[in-house]
């Protein structure tokens, strides 16, 4: 993801999860089939909490903070400073600063009630306003969009009321970047099923590899923390990956804080490839429950498409008695072979054994190096494996 978002994810979340001490309304709670995923638009990325999203806004360097109307947050919260916005949704209704607006394609003509032009690209557009059912507004008068529940603009300069939503696919530097924007709209429809329908149906012929999401991180002393060390980074980029969002810069995450545990799960619910890499004294022992119990997430895991992938990996595969992991020693200096497991584990073929990792998903345990394994001659140097060029 794009690092050149102006605003810090912690940051719009903090306020987003602190309306959550509230009252947690898990009934309302979003549906894994509910929800939009960001794959090549740079300036917007998502965010799902139980009962709100998060838009980060490139353009405007603001976040929107999307809340369901069936929410207790709903009747309570209502936030417009210079970094974040709250709107209610689905929207009641809408208005329109821009010519090209794709909401037919959504089906959200019917809510959309008033625009700042005659000049439109949409016949249907039109035949509304001519009805009646579509007034036109006066964009220097202000006070006339207070009467919608958002009014999407392209013209990010122009003076923005609390409602206004910078809707800006023409930022984007490539036609599925742009195309992409219409999830943004259908977030704040609750349509993303349609949203993502209508994209895919563009991005049918896209060539664009796919880059899952990853996120390394470690368990110790109730807190979960994202790592910094450059080379898992590195590791992961190679292997053709993307580390989690790299906007997110509070690394630390303390499950025994509500406010951190929501933030946490509203993270991995983004990523699509978790390496565990929590120090334990028994390896053998640590399976995806322990993970599970550790992100305090075993009853509700729906959202986690790493778990439904079954792609959760710990690096402890290789041991001696679980005191030395090979890890530390062949992994080292034998960087090809580490490289060539996190490809594997990215992107499965079935048609590589991976040395130093486990997939704690499946169930894979781990191996215990013991003398027997030793079926060279110890005077001889150990050659470095070669493996075959793919």
């Amino acid at each position: 993801m794009s690092s050149s978002c102006s605003i810090r994810f912690t940051q719009l979340l903090v306020f987003a999860v602190w309306f959550m001490s509230w009252g947690n309304d898990a009934e309302n709670a979003v549906k894994p089939s509910d929800i939009s995923k960001v794959e090549d638009a740079q300036n917007f990325h998502i965010y799902y909490g139980q009962t709100f999203k998060v838009i980060k806004n490139a353009i405007d360097g603001r976040s929107y903070l999307l809340i369901q109307n069936n929410s207790r947050m709903a009747a309570r919260t209502k936030y417009c400073t210079a970094r974040i916005k709250s709107f209610v949704i689905p929207m009641s209704n809408y208005s329109v600063g821009t010519d090209f607006f794709p909401g037919k394609l959504l089906g959200l003509l019917s809510s959309m009630k008033g625009m700042t032009s005659e000049s439109v690209a949409s016949g249907c557009v039109l035949k509304l306003y001519q009805g009646g059912e579509i007034g036109l507004v006066n964009k220097s008068e202000p006070l006339q969009f207070s009467q919608y529940a958002a009014h999407f603009t392209t013209d990010s300069d122009q003076p923005q009321a609390c409602n206004f939503a910078n809707f800006a696919p023409f930022g984007e530097d490539g036609p599925l970047r742009r195309a992409e924007w219409i999830k943004f709209l259908g977030i704040f429809a609750n349509a993303e099923a349609r949203a993502n329908q209508v994209y895919n149906a563009s991005a049918a012929g896209k060539t664009k590899p796919f880059k899952p999401i990853v996120a390394w991180m470690e368990f110790y002393n109730g807190v979960w923390s994202f790592t910094k060390e450059a080379f898992k980074l590195k590791y992961v980029e190679d292997a053709g990956g993307e580390n989690v969002d790299s906007s997110i810069n509070k690394m630390t995450y303390n499950i025994s804080n509500s406010d951190d545990l929501e933030q946490l799960h509203a993270i991995l619910c983004t990523v699509d490839v978790v390496i565990d890499g929590t120090y334990t004294l028994e390896p053998a022992n640590y399976t995806q429950s322990t993970f599970l119990e550790n992100i305090d997430a075993a009853a509700d895991k729906s959202c986690f498409a790493f778990l439904t992938n079954q792609s959760l990996w710990r690096f402890d595969k290789r041991n001696q008695n679980s005191l030395a992991l090979d890890w530390f020693d062949g992994a080292v200096s034998q960087p090809q072979l580490v490289l060539a497991d996190l490809t594997e584990a990215l992107f499965p073929t079935g048609n590589y054994t991976i040395t130093y990792f486990r997939n704690i998903a499946k169930g894979e345990g781990v191996v215990n190096i013991d003398a027997k394994m030793c079926d060279r001659d110890t005077s001889i140097p150990m050659e470095p494996t070669i493996l075959p060029c793919q």
